[in-house]
């Protein structure tokens, strides 16, 4: 039986226009050529790997040699060149491999064989595959046959690199590009062989497949038929996972969990989970990008269909959202980035890992405006006023209940907080003070202020040391106890007007000044706010430079405005140029404008420069 195997990818090769998987915009117009007879003499399919260029030419060659076509333009199947065709007896389709016939002499064989018109069927047909590799000989020497061959003869061009062809060639082809095929459609094609094999396959898995893949089919069926054969045809999301050596997301939601309680030794023993398993430094940090990607889109739901996980992991990822501040979601996009950019150049790689994930659990301290939701694990702040005057999103939404669960690790209250210095760059957290003690900066002549971190009271470790511990439920207590109580001090109003927008950025202009940004401040001041109900703010610029800084300020601005309004309020910006204002900012001159200027105010100048033949510097 083994004699007889045939590998998927073989096996179900699409025969028709129909069945070509994701390349409608290419089989519609080849189908509509044929109809109304507007056949090219040449075409150049170019696309990734694995994505049908090969299959739609060995269909175009069938199709156009079919004795009797249907009515919406495929081949019969039935008719003797379709038969010829399928039993690779056609003497009226030629396939070449540029890769190992590149040569002239290959090229001239092939123009030899032009010459004679086919003995059966209207067309003889010329699949170039890789066409790429032809030599610059080779190229010069096919130019005159693929410019003006016989009426009988179509040359198809398939290659994946088409920038290598010369343009001589492209501007004697019709071109078609194909794409990658999306997800979607590899696992819709995946069900369909799945159920013809009697396999047993979970959608999860197949998404996987399909993302593995990249948008190449080929591939897709490969994975498909190893991962069968490693699982006597039963797919589940676990064992597919473990068979392509990936990472499922209940690790990263681990991951997540021991960022939001502030547990480095949770996370640590969770990457050392992994690199005992050999996954590589780089998968991990790739993966927890992807993770924190997905969360982001998460908090916007026009963003959903961009969300590219299992069905079962999207409640998961909802929920997870809902606790996760977006200023911690994006600061730990850029830590990760950057760890993702030094990786290769580190020397000690889990170290330079380590350090990310330490950075990623001490993050919520140093980031403004950060705030965990109801229902997430509750930080204590150093400073209770400044988070009080800090506050992030706090919006009462439902949460969703799913059917993959994930166990959290153990959370333990953090020994270390952060001090009051802000750190130079957020992203990567500030200095940390031991023994839960954090000191104020001390103005000159008054006696230090010290203030003592005082944990919640929890149950002592078994060990007696200092070390306290908290369960979940306990913090998820805590946290709904604030999140009422905050509620129930709020009197803010919930309906932004014109006169707060206007008054709000007064207020965050004033603060730029407090906090010495004179610069920024100086280019806020020329910038207006307008109101566009009932939620969206825009920042209007009179130039290119204050654009330019409201765009930089605007992730700021936002946190700024939703902390004092606690509402979802968006800024947009726009630059609108006004001439008066920008007629009142000084010109800075270039040398030879402030040659001319000091010229013009005393002429002997340019008589000295003159006389001396001297140049002004550019």
């Amino acid at each position: 039986m083994s004699d007889n195997y045939i590998v998927s990818a073989r096996k179900y090769r699409p025969q028709t226009f129909d069945t070509v998987v994701g390349q409608e915009h290419i089989t519609t117009t080849l189908k509509n050529a044929i109809k109304n007879q507007h056949l090219a003499h040449a075409f150049l399919f170019c696309g990734p790997r694995g994505v049908g260029k090969t299959t739609c030419a060995r269909i175009l060659a069938k199709t156009i040699n079919c004795e009797s076509p249907t009515a919406d333009m495929e081949a019969c199947g039935h008719c003797q060149m379709c038969l010829s065709f399928k039993n690779s007896s056609s003497f009226n389709v030629f396939e070449l491999d540029a890769a190992s016939n590149n040569s002239v002499d290959d090229i001239r064989e092939l123009t030899n064989q032009v010459r004679f018109s086919p003995q059966q069927g209207k067309y003889k047909v010329y699949i170039i595959d890789e066409v790429h590799m032809l030599s610059a000989a080779a190229f010069n020497a096919f130019l005159k046959t693929l410019e003006e061959p016989p009426p009988y003869a179509i040359f198809i061009l398939a290659t994946t690199e088409k920038h290598k062809i010369l343009p001589t060639i492209l501007s004697r082809c019709q071109i078609f590009d194909f794409k990658r095929i999306t997800t979607h459609d590899i696992v819709a094609h995946l069900q369909s062989i799945a159920v013809k094999e009697s396999m047993i396959a979970a959608e999860a898995a197949l998404h996987i497949i399909a993302q593995k893949s990249e948008g190449c089919m080929r591939d897709a069926l490969s994975m498909l038929d190893r991962i069968a054969s490693f699982t006597n045809g039963q797919l589940t999301y676990s064992n597919t996972m473990e068979h392509l050596n990936l990472l499922d997301a209940n690790y990263y939601f681990r991951h997540t969990d021991c960022m939001l309680s502030q547990d480095v030794s949770g996370s640590l023993l969770l990457l050392d989970q992994a690199l005992e398993k050999g996954f590589e430094g780089d998968t991990i940090i790739n993966g927890l990008a992807e993770h924190f990607r997905n969360l982001l889109l998460c908090k916007d739901h026009r963003m959903a269909k961009l969300l590219d996980v299992p069905n079962d992991l999207k409640p998961i990822y909802h929920e997870k959202a809902l606790q996760s501040p977006p200023s911690f979601i994006l600061s730990s996009l850029n830590v990760i980035n950057d760890s993702e950019l030094s990786y290769k150049n580190a020397t000690n790689k889990r170290l330079h890992i380590e350090m990310c994930l330490i950075r990623l659990c001490f993050l919520l301290q140093s980031v403004p405006g950060s705030q965990i939701m109801s229902g997430s694990p509750m930080v204590p702040q150093g400073n209770n006023q400044q988070g009080n005057n800090q506050q992030g999103e706090n919006q009462e939404v439902k949460k969703n209940t799913s059917s993959v669960s994930y166990t959290a690790p153990e959370v333990q209250a953090p020994k270390y907080v952060a001090s009051n210095t802000s750190p130079a760059n957020p992203g990567y957290g500030s200095m940390r003070m031991p023994e839960n003690m954090v000191k104020e900066p001390v103005p000159t002549g008054q006696v230090p202020i010290v203030h003592e971190f005082k944990p919640p009271t929890t149950t002592a470790s078994p060990a007696g040391g200092s070390s306290k511990r908290v369960s979940m439920s306990m913090l998820k207590d805590m946290g709904t106890a604030l999140t009422k109580a905050a509620e129930n001090r709020s009197t803010e109003v919930r309906v932004l007007t014109e006169q707060q927008a206007v008054q709000l950025f007064e207020d965050y202009k004033a603060q730029l000044q407090a906090n010495g940004k004179g610069v920024i401040h100086g280019q806020f001041s020329m910038m207006r706010v307008e109101l566009m109900p009932p939620d969206e703010v825009k920042v209007i610029s009179p130039n290119e430079l204050t654009h330019t800084y409201a765009n930089e300020q605007r992730t700021q601005l936002i946190d700024f405005y939703r902390a004092k309004t606690q509402m979802l309020v968006r800024i947009v910006t726009e630059l609108i140029i006004d001439e008066e204002v920008n007629s009142k900012i000084p010109k800075v001159l270039s040398k030879s404008e402030m040659f001319e200027a000091m010229a013009r105010k005393n002429p002997n100048l340019a008589k000295l420069k003159d006389g001396l033949g001297m140049q002004v510097e550019y």
